[in-house]
């Protein structure tokens, strides 16, 4: 079955970086849309960043642009999340997600489009 395992989250300084990874297993990642999102407590699920199942497109929110860069390795099925110049804001649960729409020409960060999603990890930004 379709499954996703989130790894690397933890606990770094204001201004670090963190990779984190979402290994795929029971799909290829050409079959889908695989995105990246966060959940910090009280708000809603925010879209972060996607790749589309071709690896030709990708999409980013406008609070990691510049910062986040999603990236694929299709021979170890893992998706990846680099994450820079990180701030206490960004702690959240960090999750990604298979499946997937299509919005403007580009993978779409809805939540609501995607159909599987991993158990999350956690990231947290503290000096």
């Amino acid at each position: 079955q379709v499954q996703l395992v989130e790894s690397g989250g933890g606990l770094v300084q204001p201004g670090g970086s963190l990779r984190l990874s979402c290994a795929a297993s029971g799909f290829t990642l050409d079959a889908y849309n695989i995105g990246w999102f966060r959940q910090a407590p009280g708000k809603e699920r925010e879209g972060l960043s996607c790749i589309s199942n071709s690896g030709g497109s990708t999409n980013y929110g406008d609070s990691v642009k510049g910062r986040f860069s999603i990236s694929r390795d299709v021979a170890k099925n893992t998706v990846y999340l680099q994450m820079s110049s990180l701030k206490p804001e960004d702690t959240a649960i960090y999750y990604c997600a298979a499946g997937g729409g299509w919005s403007r020409g580009a993978c779409s960060l809805d939540p609501s489009t995607f159909g599987a999603w991993g158990q999350g990890t956690q990231v947290t930004v503290s000096s």
